[in-house]
C-alpha cells in the first residue's frame, strides 16, 4: 500500500512548495498556516503540534514547509509522525543557502529579504503581517515607517514563481513606501526538492518496511 504523504507549510512560500510538490499522486492533504506566525514562536510552534496531532488518518509521512524559525529545530524527534523539514535557519537561508543568507545581511546595513511569495500581496500583506490593519487615528504605513527605520534595504528574491514581474512591482512599492533602497537577487528551490526527495525517500523507506 502507497504511503500517503501530508504537506504543512507556510503559506508565505505556498506557492514555491507547490512548484516542488506539483502532481505528486502521492500527497493526501495539503494545509498552509498563515505568515506572520513566525514573529511569535511558541505560538508557531503550538499551532503546528495542534495540526500535527490533528492529522487525517491517510497521513504517514509530513512534509513540514518550514525552517526552525526560532521554535521549530529538532521538531522531527519530538512527534510521533514521521517528518522532513527545511533544515535552515528560516525560509529565506532556504532560498538563498545560509552563506549567501548571511553574506547579504553583512552587505549595507540591515536588509528587509522579501521573497517572491511573500511579496504577492505588496504593502496589504505588510499592514497583516505586522497586524497593523484596525490601527486608528494613523495610517498604518505611518507605523510601518517607524518600524522600518533602521532598515536600508528590500532585497526582492525571485523563486521563479508566476508573476514574478507584478511581484517584484510589488516588492519595489513596499520600498518605496518604507523609503528603503531595493534591490533583487535569485533565490532556488533545491532545498525545497532536497527536502521534499528526502520526504519521498522515507515514504519509500516505511512501506517496505511494512511489506517486510
Amino acid at each position: 500500500m502507497t504511503m500517503g504523504i501530508g504537506i504543512l507549510g507556510c503559506d508565505a512560500i505556498r506557492n514555491e512548495l507547490e512548484i516542488v510538490t506539483a502532481g505528486d499522486r502521492e500527497v493526501v492533504y495539503r494545509e498552509y498556516l498563515e505568515f506572520g506566525l513566525h514573529l511569535e514562536p511558541e505560538q508557531l510552534r503550538k499551532a503546528i503540534l495542534e495540526k500535527l496531532e490533528s492529522l487525517p488518518a491517510e497521513v504517514d509521512v509530513v512534509f513540514l514547509g518550514y525552517g526552525h524559525c526560532q521554535a521549530l529545530k529538532g521538531l522531527p524527534e519530538q512527534v510521533n509522525v514521521p517528518i522532513v523539514m527545511l533544515e535552515y535557519e528560516d525560509c529565506i537561508a532556504a532560498m538563498l543557502t545560509t552563506e549567501r543568507y548571511h553574506a547579504e545581511k553583512r552587505n549595507g546595513g540591515i536588509t528587509w529579504f522579501y521573497p517572491a511569495g511573500w511579496a504577492a500581496n505588496g504593502m496589504p500583506g505588510m499592514v497583516r503581517l505586522f497586524r497593523l490593519d484596525s490601527v486608528e487615528d494613523y495610517a498604518p504605513e505611518y507605523f510601518l515607517k517607524i518600524m522600518f527605520d533602521g532598515f536600508s534595504r528590500c532585497l526582492f528574491i525571485d523563486t521563479g514563481i508566476e508573476g514574478i514581474e507584478r511581484l517584484e512591482g510589488n516588492s519595489l512599492e513596499v520600498a518605496e513606501a518604507l523609503g528603503l533602497r531595493h534591490e533583487r537577487t535569485l533565490g532556488s528551490l533545491d532545498a525545497l526538492r532536497a527536502a521534499w526527495q528526502a520526504t519521498k525517500e522515507l515514504a519509500r523507506s516505511l512501506e517496505n518496511g511494512r511489506k517486510v
